[in-house]
């Protein structure tokens, strides 16, 4: 399915665009956020090169990831979205909101909105997020969305100059179908 838009409760996940380049910049060249994601701050190019990958992989079919931008009111992207599709029904949750956004529920309404989409359009039974153990935030989302800790993952990552657990938090699809609003 391409391309699609997903409303949420106080943001829209869109498909990612090549004028989104500067919005993401000012997300993923932002070391106030990339201190928290599985990779280090990226420049103009590697921003660029990100977008256009992004849009590319959406029009796949079959499609393998859904990678969009959270988008506010006025269409103007403030952070992404992503489900990987990772094996038979499963995916890998990513997201992530600019530093000048952090605290008014975006990041929690993203990974909602990006989840009820797995499970109810995806037909996914796991979603999986692995996240930094010291992301109090972003594990605070986790738990509202009723995500459980599943365990630690032992140098996962390498960024930011060194390697870094994540803890691992899963929901079902049986779980969110179960306390889904």
């Amino acid at each position: 399915m391409y391309p699609i838009t997903i409303p949420g409760r106080v943001i829209t996940l869109r498909e990612l665009r090549p004028d989104d380049a500067a919005d993401a910049l000012a997300i993923v060249g932002d070391d106030r956020v990339t201190q928290w994601l599985s990779f280090d701050s990226r420049d103009q190019a590697a921003t660029v090169a990100m977008v256009e990958g992004a849009v590319r992989r959406a029009q796949l079919d079959p499609r393998t990831e859904y990678y969009l931008a959270v988008a506010d009111t006025s269409d103007r992207m403030i952070g992404f979205a992503r489900l990987g599709l990772t094996g038979h029904q499963a995916a890998k949750l990513g997201y992530a909101i600019g530093a000048d956004h952090w605290g008014h529920g975006y990041a929690t309404d993203a990974a909602r909105t990006i989840i009820d989409y797995g499970f109810r359009e995806l037909n996914l039974h796991r979603i999986t997020a692995a996240i930094g153990p010291d992301n109090a935030s972003s594990i605070g989302v986790a738990k509202r969305l009723g995500m459980q800790y599943e365990g630690r993952l032992r140098d996962h990552v390498f960024t930011n100059g060194g390697w870094r657990d994540s803890q691992l938090y899963s929901i079902l699809a049986s779980e969110w179908s179960a306390t889904a609003d």
